[in-house]
């Protein structure tokens, strides 16, 4: 009697892969005891699918990196460049630089002819950053250029790879620190959109194939050479993944240092006047918090910050210490604005002033992804009017609970249903997925559709609508290219039935066929976006 209270007792307690109760207590003729060692059944340890995900990303990533760099060797090994005058660099024009005297310098470099590979790779805005680097802002149009990717440049040229330098040249460091720089960052912008799309999408495959697609985007050529989109794709998509994860911090400090790496930085800020919107509603007609307001607000300045400063160094440089008549225009203004001034002056960026006959070249390049990005904004707003058109004020309460970050419910909701819908939100933040309430499944599976989409689209629209009317409408893919919902939508229609295989020929032929493209003419100094 107490042997088989015993058995029943353990056989609830322990677990089988733990140790093989049954086997012990009641052991068969086929069983040998002193042969158990065989019967203990070990723990079988999985891989959690967001893991093995994650690591096929990085894969994704890494490979797509090598291929571009592959590709820019190639063309550079076939074909003569259009512009010979990278390898120029003349002195700097400070007295007071550090740096070494350019002639003086390539007399003494070991491998000369390496340093001059590396140096004709420095082209297009890749010599105003590797410039920059070198001798600081020299010159007006020179401060168009945000100083995040210059200061890395320069803080690895002088670290890490700085024992370099007797062996290819200064210029030739720090243009490798900028190769280096950018496609390392460009694996973690893989990593962080597919944890963002993880949590938004709350679908793996989605959020899978959605990353996969970045990592071969058609704007590739620029995220693996020296530009500032990689560093500024880190911190937009970082930032929105801290954001969503509830980490309100963390992200005003990586949005901050987007608006370090490109003027655009600031549009960032959007994602948090759109959460201190729905906060205000909830302030002034639900009576609840009304500080909302208020730290949404410093949130926002906190984000302009680094642009406002960029400005001001700006007018320290060039206005400050000289005469009325000496002064450029922009000094003067009543807001004394030197990005603007720049791109007007110097490019020629303003409302409508690229809608000429001969810019057309320019529009048919940059149609696809314009086409790509208008499909995904109205079809949002087609299938989804009430959320869209409303800003997310009347959409469902449990579409608005499934990104809770961005909205407030509306109502008195009783403390224990409070309780439970943080621990969903909790769970979907950690996982992507969870064992949610049954009324909030069917938001949990809208994927590209679901409310939490809503600020990347207005976000994304805001950029389209620059893009088309303001800058120079070619720049629009790389300009567009970091942008999550492109890619979330272009898995999305990968995915619909009847036609998803057709979409999914022709988002990868465009991406194959912009890479392909940009690697070749790019790398060889011929016009690209």
């Amino acid at each position: 009697m107490i042997t088989e209270t015993f058995k029943r007792h353990a056989a609830k307690t322990l677990p089988d892969f733990i140790f093989p109760v049954s086997a012990i207590l009641s052991p068969s003729p086929s069983v040998d005891p002193h042969n158990l060692c065989n019967q203990i059944q070990m723990p079988q340890t999985k891989t959690s699918p967001k893991l093995h995900q994650e690591t096929t990303v990085i894969k994704s990533a890494i490979i797509s990196r090598l291929i571009v760099l592959t590709l820019i060797l190639l063309w550079r090994t076939l074909l003569s460049p259009y512009d010979t005058s990278a390898p120029i660099n003349p002195n700097c024009l400070s007295n007071n630089s550090s740096q070494p005297n350019v002639d003086l310098q390539q007399q003494h470099v070991l491998l000369p002819s390496l340093g001059s590979a590396i140096e004709s790779s420095i082209v297009w805005d890749s010599v105003y950053f590797v410039r920059i680097a070198q001798c600081g802002y020299e010159y007006e149009q020179t401060y168009a250029f945000f100083p995040l990717l210059p200061l890395c440049i320069s803080l690895l040229s002088r670290t890490v790879l700085a024992p370099l330098v007797p062996v290819i040249g200064q210029r030739a460091v720090l243009g490798l620190s900028g190769f280096v720089i950018n496609n390392i960052a460009f694996v973690f912008v893989a990593v962080y959109l597919y944890r963002l799309s993880v949590v938004i999408l709350k679908d793996h495959e989605a959020a899978l194939r959605a990353s996969i697609l970045f990592c071969f985007n058609p704007a590739s050529i620029f995220y693996s050479s020296i530009y500032s989109e990689t560093l500024y794709a880190l911190f937009s998509v970082g930032g929105l993944y801290h954001l969503i994860s509830g980490k309100d911090v963390i992200a005003v400090l990586w949005f901050a240092l987007s608006g370090f790496s490109r003027s655009n930085g600031i549009l960032n800020a959007g994602y948090f006047c759109f959460q201190t919107m729905h906060q205000a509603y909830d302030a002034v007609f639900l009576r609840k918090r009304a500080f909302v307001v208020v730290g949404g607000a410093l949130r926002c300045i906190c984000i302009f910050v680094p642009f406002v400063a960029f400005q001001a160094y700006g007018y320290n440089n060039i206005c400050l210490g000289h005469l009325p008549n000496n002064m450029s225009p922009w000094c003067k203004a009543r807001v004394p604005l030197l990005y603007n001034y720049i791109q007007s002056h110097y490019w020629g960026v303003g409302f409508l002033r690229y809608f000429q006959v001969k810019q057309l070249p320019n529009f048919l390049l940059a149609s696809p992804i314009l086409s790509l990005t208008l499909w995904s904004i109205v079809h949002y707003a087609k299938l989804k009017p009430e959320i869209f058109f409303s800003l997310g004020f009347c959409a469902p309460p449990e579409c608005k609970d499934s990104a809770a970050v961005f909205f407030s419910l509306a109502g008195n909701s009783s403390n224990s249903q409070e309780n439970s819908n943080l621990k969903a939100r909790k769970q979907v933040i950690k996982d992507g997925t969870s064992l949610l309430p049954e009324e909030y499944k069917l938001s949990a599976k809208q994927g590209y559709l679901s409310a939490a989409v809503l600020p990347c689209i207005l976000h994304l629209g805001f950029m389209a609508a620059t893009a088309f009317f303001v800058m120079h409408v070619e720049v629009a893919t790389r300009f567009l290219s970091f942008s999550p919902p492109l890619y979330w939508f272009a898995s999305y229609i990968m995915k619909s039935p009847g036609t998803g295989k057709r979409w999914g020929y022709i988002v990868w032929a465009y991406s194959a066929a912009y890479i392909l493209l940009g690697s070749l003419l790019f790398s060889n100094f011929y016009p690209f976006t």
